[in-house]
Parts: structure tokens; C-alpha cells; sequence
């Protein structure tokens, strides 16, 4: 499909070497069922791929025309499904290809009238249809917090630094993989938190071994002890380490989701700047 400004049904075919006619891209649809698709999300892909079964439907059942043979409207729908069980969005079709659709058009009342084909198709395919653009809107929409503060960035570079990048990796994610990455980045944020503010002098009691840098748990633990203690701080304790078992959480998530990997990432650049503002004091 390549890089492209929007998704559209045709993107779905590739040129015929053997004809002046385009035919239907087999091995990118097996691409996308299998995930190995990542230039555009999911929900972009669906939006797509569900407007050009439901084109080739309507012209199978009313005008004849459609470009796609018995196996490529099978394998279509076969990828919309597993497409939509994915980004959890339910599609009960009472068929499978053209033959099928056919069955059913016949025991519905629709021998001999284009329009009750029509409807048909509409019935069950418009509230998905609804669906999978909400969807692709809320992808649009959805982008990494942005504290309520004057500053610039935290004030440590290298920690803006990391924070930085995963905004980017973040606006460029589309796979599981991607996501599972941005979680990499949320624990690279921590490390570099745990390098600035950990002082093995002033948050270690006597006779403590001085624990790595990857221990960010501890470090910014004892950091959070030290500059917020008592009981009136207490929630900012629980913040601070249900943040750092979050971003651990994704890293190690087998198929996290865009949901997943924004919250996490969300949580960790507020955390560094909750943490910035009990450095400052």
C-alpha cells in the first residue's frame, strides 16, 4: 500500500503483470491477518477494507460488477473479521462470499429487488461502518499528555530527551510490537529519573548497598520517601510507584494495545514532572 495520505478500498489491489486490470493484492491481506502490516493501524485498514466488501457486495448483488472473484470476497471478509476481533468490534455476518450472500438475500426476502439486497448490506454493515470511524478518529485524536506547567521540559536534558522520543515512537506506533516499545521508552525515562535524582547520601540509611540504576522502583522510591514523606503525602507515594509497575507492565504485555501504551506513557511523563516539582522544593 505504500505511503499514503488516506486508506481507500483501492489500495487493496496491484497491478496485473499479465493484464491491463488490476487484481486484488493477495499476500497483503495475509499480511494484515497476520499482523505484519504496520504502516497504517488497524483501524485505518478496517474503515478500508470494510467499505470495499460491502462496494462488492452491493454490485455482486445488484449490477454485476464487482472486481473481486469468489476467494477474493472470501479472503476480504476472512480479514475484516479477524481485523475487527482485534480492535474488539463485533461483526456477526450470516455469510461468507458471494454464493452465501446469495442464499441469504433469497431466504430475506430480496428475489428480484436490488434495493432490499441493498438494505441488507446497510442493516449489517452501517453501525460497523460508525464504529471503525470513531475508532480512526480517536486515533487522530490521541496523543501523549502535556503537563500544566511554564516549562519547557523537565529541566533534565537527558530525561527530555528520552521524552521526546517516545512521543515520536508513539505517533508513528501502529503494532503490537510498537506498542510493547513504547513501554521500553517509558522504562528508559525512569532510568534516566532514577540517574537524576537518587542521592545514595541523602536517601540510603546507613549500612544500604547502593542499588543499580535499572532499579527504578527503589531509587525513585526512596526518592519519594525522602521528599515526600508523612501521611499527608501519601497518595503522591502510591502515585509515584503505581506509575513505574505501569510502564514495567507494558514492556512485558504480550499484545499491548495503543490504550495500553498511551496510559503508560502518559503516567510516566507526569510522574517526571510531579517528580520535578518535589525536586524544585
Amino acid at each position: 500500500m505504500g505511503k499514503i495520505q488516506a486508506v481507500t478500498p483501492e489500495n487493496f489491489f496491484e497491478d496485473d503483470i499479465f493484464s491491463d486490470k488490476r487484481s486484488l493484492n493477495i499476500e497483503l491481506l495475509g499480511h494484515i491477518r497476520a499482523g505484519n502490516y504496520t504502516e497504517r493501524t488497524d483501524a485505518e485498514v478496517a474503515v478500508a477494507l470494510l467499505r470495499l466488501a460491502h462496494d462488492e457486495l452491493e454490485a455482486y448483488g445488484t449490477s454485476g460488477t464487482e472486481r473481486t472473484d469468489e476467494n477474493g470476497i472470501r479472503l476480504i471478509l476472512r480479514t475484516i473479521r479477524i481485523l475487527l476481533q482485534r480492535l474488539g468490534v463485533p461483526l456477526e455476518l450470516p455469510f461468507s462470499d458471494y454464493r452465501t450472500f446469495r442464499s441469504h438475500w433469497m431466504a430475506n426476502d430480496a428475489y428480484g429487488s436490488w434495493q432490499a439486497r441493498r438494505d441488507i448490506l446497510n442493516e449489517l454493515l452501517e453501525p460497523v461502518h460508525l464504529k471503525l470511524a470513531r475508532l480512526e478518529d480517536l486515533e487522530l485524536e490521541s496523543t501523549l499528555a502535556r503537563p500544566i506547567t511554564n516549562h519547557p521540559g523537565t529541566g533534565w536534558s537527558l530525561v527530555d530527551a528520552e521524552i521526546n522520543e517516545m512521543r515520536r515512537h508513539f505517533g508513528m506506533a501502529r503494532s503490537a510490537q510498537d506498542y510493547r516499545n513504547i513501554g521500553n521508552d517509558c522504562v528508559a525515562v525512569l532510568e534516566r529519573l532514577s540517574e537524576a535524582l537518587f542521592d545514595s547520601e541523602l536517601h540510603l540509611k546507613k549500612g544500604e548497598q547502593v542499588p543499580p540504576v535499572a532499579n527504578t522502583k527503589l531509587r525513585l522510591g526512596k526518592f519519594v520517601e525522602h521528599t515526600a514523606s508523612g501521611t499527608t503525602n501519601a497518595e503522591i507515594r502510591k502515585m509515584a510507584r503505581a506509575a513505574i509497575e505501569l510502564a514495567q507492565a507494558v514492556k512485558h504485555q504480550s499484545e499491548p494495545t495503543r490504550r495500553h501504551a498511551g496510559i503508560a506513557a502518559d503516567s510516566v511523563i507526569l510522574l517526571a514532572n510531579i517528580l520535578r516539582r518535589l525536586a524544585e522544593e
